[in-house]
């Protein structure tokens, strides 16, 4: 496309913005329109996704049929099969009258489906069908329908993420990923961020009366620096809310206002490390990082667990800590839970409980290992005749230990 194509196509569809990658998107969209291919559009939530099926609909043969965009993360579960397929009457409670779905209404037209990835397992499976074969059933009918739509499909979330992780059909996700259109997220495009703020501006003052917003440098460079990890969305709120709250209304010689740094800054969130957005990347590493956070979490966890453990067993045996005091060894039941889990299990005759593997239970306020003597724990076992498992609660042990004490005893 010209730079003068280009920029028709963004005038037409008010889009802002000279990024290259921006650029590419609009390009790809233009370019797969006259085809049927199916096109999947991916990028963080308020990028501005909904454009691309709009533009290829309105440039594609398609163009006179109608055009539906349903949001499948805001239909519930329950209801998501007969918004998209249609159903019979009675079919189901409150289903009074036939009805028709998505795919039955937009027949010769384009479909464009958001937030695919928060579509249901079963419908994935009706909906895969439909992509390969133009096929479905309205929900309570066994008669097969056909229809001839284009599907778009947008996602903020990485599918192959879902994949791996069994929340998306794998066939489906190749079934959609013919084209990808990826859309750049605000902070990647940093030369548009001045652009975007100044048009929404311009745009309230004209709609309300207002005098128009301008920045500073320093602002500017504010508004640049800052990450918006709600796109276009959160930036078109900023603005309106500078407007709304810093400007006038226009009078004689009053037609614009100068913002600072200092007053914008009151505007900008202040930023979170946990709150920044993810790269599309890091989706990738994802499970990785995961599985090594959470073992450095169990680790500390139980290391924390078992330094009470020691507090309370000290405390307890009335012994203070002192530098010059002997060192105090720790219980065995720490020892032998680390060698549990490093090592191979020697005991062949205990079925241990795999709820216990990770736990060692604390002694109760009138009960310690010190008070645990062979003797009691003998009168426990007899009171319970035999009952390794009773006894140990009544101990306040666990099985293990209770068993390790045994062994000791012969």
């Amino acid at each position: 496309m010209t730079n003068q194509e280009l920029q028709t196509l963004k005038n037409k569809f008010d889009i802002i913005g000279n990024d290259p990658a921006l650029n590419r998107a609009l390009e790809i969209a233009v370019a797969v329109a006259p085809t049927d291919i199916t096109v999947l559009v991916s990028g963080e939530s308020g990028v501005g996704k909904e454009n691309i099926p709009r533009i290829i609909h309105q440039n594609s043969p398609r163009r006179r049929g109608k055009y539906f965009a349903v949001n499948c993360g805001a239909i519930p579960e329950g209801t998501i099969d007969s918004e998209l397929f249609g159903h019979e009457k009675g079919s189901f409670t409150g289903a009074n009258e036939m009805r028709k779905g998505y795919f039955e209404e937009a027949d010769g037209g384009t479909l464009f489906l958001d937030e695919i990835g928060e579509l249901p397992l079963s419908s994935q499976a009706k909906l895969l069908r439909v992509l390969q074969s133009g096929e479905f059933i309205r929900v309570g009918s066994s008669k097969v329908l056909k229809t001839d739509v284009r599907v778009i499909a947008a996602t903020n979330i990485n599918l192959l993420h879902a994949v791996s992780k069994g929340k998306f059909r794998e066939d489906l996700y190749y079934r959609l990923d013919a084209v990808t259109i990826k859309m750049p997220a605000l902070r990647e495009r940093p030369t548009d961020i001045n652009l975007l703020f100044r048009k929404f501006a311009s745009d309230f003052s004209a709609k309300y009366g207002m005098a128009k917003i301008s920045l500073t440098e320093e602002a500017s460079i504010l508004l640049r620096k800052y990450r918006w990890p709600g796109n276009i969305r959160q930036l078109k709120n900023v603005a309106e809310k500078v407007s709304a709250l810093e400007s006038e209304r226009m009078s004689v010689g009053m037609d614009k206002r100068t913002i600072d740094v200092e007053v914008l800054s009151k505007y900008i969130p202040r930023e979170e490390p946990e709150m920044l957005p993810a790269t599309t990347s890091s989706y990738h590493d994802s499970p990785e990082a995961a599985n090594e956070r959470e073992a450095i979490i169990r680790t500390l966890l139980k290391l924390k667990q078992d330094v009470d453990y020691l507090k309370e067993v000290v405390a307890k045996s009335g012994m203070g800590v002192s530098s010059s005091g002997p060192a105090i060894a720790p219980p065995a039941s720490i020892e032998s839970d680390m060698e549990w889990k490093n090592t191979p299990s020697v005991v062949d005759d205990y079925d241990e409980d795999p709820e216990e593997q990770d736990y060692e239970e604390k002694m109760p306020e009138d009960m310690s290992i010190k008070s645990a003597s062979m003797d009691l724990i003998e009168k426990v076992l007899r009171k319970h005749g035999g009952n390794r498992k009773a006894a140990a609660s009544e101990l306040g042990i666990s099985e293990r230990t209770l068993y390790r004490k045994l062994k000791q005893m012969n």
